[in-house]
């Protein structure tokens, strides 16, 4: 049964495999150039609990900009938080430069998952993407849709995330020895593609006569998640401080939300979850109203106020041209605040 899944799901890949910027043709001799191994370990980190539709054009701007791990390398901190502003979850940008110094420090990246799991940022799932993908060498990738597939074909009913060591169990009996790269990559796309989380197409998946999941006539409620606990509600205010056709803008600290991006000066919302707290500013206020914004863990009302005649807040800052705000890649939390401001004039 097991090789038949795994013989099955590669025969499917060949003809099904999903044509992405970052993947080298099923089946095709992997590239034996350095950039080789970039390109799937930036991908990865990128595609890390955010979508591929959104991750695509990110990635080809890293790309063009920084060819190589040696280029992102020699980047400075503030371009690359810049180039990642809107894609969220920015610890993975300031890791993603700590990582790449590492690696052309060492002179290229590692093989094995063992010495990948040591490259700031890497988890165990990134690590073995890139162990596989990259170099072929067999590892066992669980992903979100891996995890999906896996626990239907198994019919794997423990709620997660105590499921995952069954899953993980489960995967690492059907990862053959041979192309396991490609399978994990089999695997995603049949996530992705057929074996989907609210309406699996089981007329269409390869292995739908072996799947344990498919025989109890519910593939649909597995994986078991627990319920989702509600989002705290947050609320804060930030500051817009304009003059002569610029707008201050503060380096946020390197640590913590939206750490290391450029944002509006604010009054320390992301410390708070009632909402208290006083304006860092002396000036006339002006309120312009709120922007609304979901993070992975509350949600946020920001309200926007202009001050004039106010000095810049200590700290380290820059008045940023508003003809060139595009530029300064503002999270996306203060770009929904300055399209508010600027929606005044």
């Amino acid at each position: 049964m097991t090789a038949t899944i795994s013989d099955t799901l590669l025969n499917w890949y060949d003809k099904n495999a999903r044509t992405l910027p970052w993947r080298n043709p099923p089946g095709a001799a992997r590239p034996s150039d350095d950039a080789w191994p970039y390109r799937v370990w930036l991908s990865e980190v990128m595609l890390q609990q955010t979508t591929v539709a959104a991750v695509k054009p990110y990635f080809e701007k890293f790309t063009r900009v920084w060819p190589t791990v040696f280029d992102l390398a020699k980047a400075s901190d503030d371009d690359v938080m810049a180039a990642w502003a809107g894609l969220g979850y920015y610890s993975r940008a300031r890791n993603l430069v700590k990582c790449a110094r590492v690696v052309a420090e060492r002179g290229g990246f590692p093989e094995t998952e063992a010495d990948l799991l040591k490259l700031p940022g890497l988890g165990a799932y990134t690590a073995a993407a890139i162990s596989s993908i990259a170099f072929g060498h067999r590892a066992v990738v669980v992903d979100a849709n891996v995890e999906r597939v896996v626990s239907r074909l198994f019919n794997i009913d423990e709620p997660l995330p105590g499921a995952r060591k069954a899953i993980r169990a489960q995967a690492e009996t059907i990862t053959p020895q041979s192309r396991a790269g490609d399978f994990a990559q089999s695997m995603m796309d049949l996530g992705s593609q057929i074996c989907t989380s609210k309406v699996p197409r089981c007329l269409l998946c390869p292995v739908s006569n072996v799947c344990e999941g498919r025989s109890t006539g519910e593939p649909e409620r597995l994986p078991v998640k627990p319920p989702k606990k509600a989002k705290p509600e947050r609320r804060g205010a930030a500051f817009w401080i304009e003059r002569e056709g610029s707008v201050w803008l503060v380096k946020r600290p390197g640590t913590g939300m939206l750490g290391g991006m450029r944002g509006l000066p604010d009054d320390g919302w992301s410390a708070r979850s009632d909402g208290s707290g006083e304006a860092p500013l002396q000036g006339d206020a002006t309120s312009l109203g709120a922007v609304r914004h979901t993070f992975t863990h509350a949600h946020l009302t920001l309200e926007l106020h202009a001050i004039e005649g106010a000095a810049p807040p200590q700290g380290e800052g820059e008045w940023w041209p508003l003809d060139t705000l595009e530029e300064a890649g503002l999270p996306t939390l203060f770009a929904k605040a300055a399209r508010l401001a600027l929606a005044r004039d």
